[in-house]
């Protein structure tokens, strides 16, 4: 599993972002930022993200 996001820190790459559970476990939530973009507050604390899907052109590259 890839290493979670914490939120405020830029985002690697355009996409779809999971929020995740502190250990991991998905919530079925998503969020889209933009590549350089800082990531969104979670709902709950000691939540992060995990990148679900990415964009499909040259911004989506990481």
């Amino acid at each position: 599993m890839a290493k979670s996001l914490k939120p405020g820190q830029k985002a690697p790459a355009s996409g779809q972002y999971e929020i995740v559970g502190p250990r991991g476990g998905a919530t079925g939530k998503e969020r889209t930022v933009v590549k350089g973009e800082p990531l969104p507050p979670t709902p709950k604390s000691k939540q992060g993200y995990v990148i679900a899907d990415r964009t499909k052109n040259n911004s989506g590259r990481g």
